[in-house]
């Protein structure tokens, strides 16, 4: 029986020869007695060498395959990365090292800590935070129930003692003092390494003060859902639509990019379910973490959400027994604290606040605390009273012992209204009799600071601001001067009704025109000018929604309430 002819060989050869592939100095012998003998064979069986490649332009067959575009890309750029400048080279070991000295910092999870506060527990020294009895810490240690222990200084927090333990840049005179606002800091620098849903909180009564408009410098490139709390305390008859709209507009101006705005109440849980439901649908099985300025209320806000939770989640409604602690010192909670809240996974985390040197709650004694934090809803104090036909000008205003207004220039009809703390008094004087005044009653009438021992090594009103506020309209306030840590006066050019029917706007300014203000604080305090928020029952009258296109309403972040 003839043979069967032999089928005839077709090889395919590349356009051009490839180049040479590097072989690594040291491999394993195995690797070169297979490669060798697989090419023997192919040598073995080959036919003739074929004639040199036609030009890289060629088409057809002599076109280059998918695979020698994939290895030539990858040739070039293993030889662009061998001749990389050294410094990128020293940039990128710089940030690998920065990355894994920042993750060092982040909490050990074997190192027990108090589920108040967050420090770590110990027995050392007594009073300090973190600090538990001998017996105590024993006993929880034998039946590993360190996770269930409070330290003695929290309980002195939930007794409503003013315990402070933050010293430095940006903490408070009063008290002996633990830990620095800058090693606080360090504590959330792991945070824009990790993988985490951020929920940053806001002060509406403080809204600039307590912003922290450089959050990416702890977030990172994480998603941020921004709450907005403490909205029960505005003044009554207030339309939250235009709270809603004034805060996106404000997220806008400072360029923050954020996947929601939420106004909220820890108190009465306004708002907490959309909160809830924004972290469930964002998170992902990320690690959600609450960030924010001290004192903005991030422990009553978690405390909020486990409640609400607790309904639909025994994860959170078991978490409810160990929550942080609250309390109106800044600087209550010293270290992450790690909660089992979501059944779906991933953990809850309160962080300490970040500590603002710009704020009054920085200058003021540590027992003065609580006297600039509103318990009740605000009511505006204005000066001068409808009742009364005294002008601003040429008088100044005191706003307890923590601000002066010199009134410089100012329409006959021209008032401010105060929104703030309600045990703040406010007193005008002449301008002529400010100094003296001051000196007299600081510490006595104008409080903080409280006592005359307070009051002699009290800093003073050293910084001043001169404000030039123009105004356009007559019929709406001008501006509101924020001042950080403390509240906002709104500057009204016509806000006291006139007693002369006959009188007109045209005699009053024309219109438009410019108040002259000179403010005085404490050096460290910062004083925002802002567009007016939009409070009370006449400012859904006056305020104005802005005009946006499909496009920029798309880009806009939504919020809810």
């Amino acid at each position: 029986m003839a043979s069967a002819c032999p089928r005839p060989l077709f090889l395919s050869f590349p356009k051009s020869p490839a180049p040479p592939l590097a072989v690594p100095a040291k491999h394993h012998p195995s690797a070169s007695v297979s490669l060798s003998t697989r090419a023997r064979a192919a040598s073995s069986s080959a036919a003739p060498s074929p004639s040199p490649s036609p030009p890289s332009d060629g088409v057809g067959p002599a076109a280059p395959t998918r695979g020698d575009v994939y290895l030539g890309r990858q040739l070039a750029a293993a030889a662009g990365a061998r001749t990389r400048a050294p410094e990128e080279d020293a940039e990128r070991r710089r940030r690998r090292k920065e990355k894994r000295r920042a993750l060092a910092k982040k909490t050990p999870s074997g190192v027990a800590c108090c589920y108040g506060c967050g420090a770590p527990l110990h027995t050392g020294e007594e009073g300090s935070p973190g600090h538990v009895e001998p017996a105590t810490y024993d006993l929880k240690k034998r039946h590993n129930q360190l996770k269930t222990v409070l330290c003695g200084r929290c309980k002195l927090l939930s007794h409503g003692h003013m315990v402070t333990a933050v010293g430095g840049h940006g903490g408070y005179p009063g008290g002996k003092q633990f830990v620095s606002a800058e090693e606080l800091r360090e504590k959330l620098s792991y945070l824009r390494h990790e993988k985490a849903l951020i929920v940053k909180l806001v002060d509406i009564v403080d809204f600039n003060g307590s912003f922290l408009a450089r959050i990416r410098d702890f977030a990172g490139a994480n998603p941020i859902v921004l709450v907005i709390t403490k909205v029960d305390l505005l003044p009554r008859d207030t339309d939250l639509n235009c709270i809603g709209d004034w805060v996106v507009e404000s997220v806008v101006r400072k360029k923050l990019n954020v996947l929601s705005v939420h106004l909220t109440s820890s108190k009465s849980l306004v708002g907490i379910t959309g909160v809830i439901s924004e972290i469930q649908q964002e998170k992902k099985a990320r690690d959600v973490y609450i960030l924010g300025s001290a004192n903005v209320g991030k422990s009553a806000f978690i405390s909020a959400m486990l409640k609400t939770m607790a309904y639909k989640d025994p994860v959170a409604a078991a978490a409810q027994k160990y929550k942080p602690i609250q309390s109106a010192v800044p600087g209550t909670t010293l270290g992450p604290i790690q909660i089992e809240a979501f059944l779906g996974g991933g953990k809850l985390y309160d962080t300490p606040g970040v500590h603002l040197h710009h704020r009054q709650a920085a200058v003021i004694h540590a027992d003065d605390l609580p006297s600039l934090a509103p318990q009740s809803r605000l009511k505006g104090r204005c000066f001068p009273a409808n009742d009364t036909d005294v002008g601003l000008s040429g008088n100044t205003l005191f706003w307890g012992g923590l601000v002066r207004i010199d009134i410089v220039k100012a329409l006959p009809r021209t008032r401010l209204t105060f929104y703030g703390p309600k045990k703040l008094s406010i007193n005008m004087v002449p301008t002529t009799e400010a100094d003296e005044f001051y000196k007299r009653e600081v510490g006595v009438t104008l409080t903080p600071p409280t006592g005359q021992e307070r009051a002699e090594g009290w800093c003073g009103l050293q910084g001043v601001r001169e404000l030039q506020i123009k105004y356009e309209e007559l019929d709406r306030p001008a501006s509101d001067i924020a001042i950080s840590g403390l509240g906002w006066i709104a500057v009204e050019p016509l806000g006291v009704p006139s007693s002369d029917p006959d009188s007109s706007i045209e005699e009053e300014g024309g219109g438009s025109g410019e108040l002259h203000l000179r403010v005085h604080v404490p050096k460290p305090v910062e004083v925002f000018v802002r567009a007016p928020l939009p409070v009370g029952k006449a400012a859904s009258q006056w305020y104005r929604y802005q005009e946006l296109t499909e496009v920029e309403e798309e880009l806009r972040p939504k919020w809810h309430y």
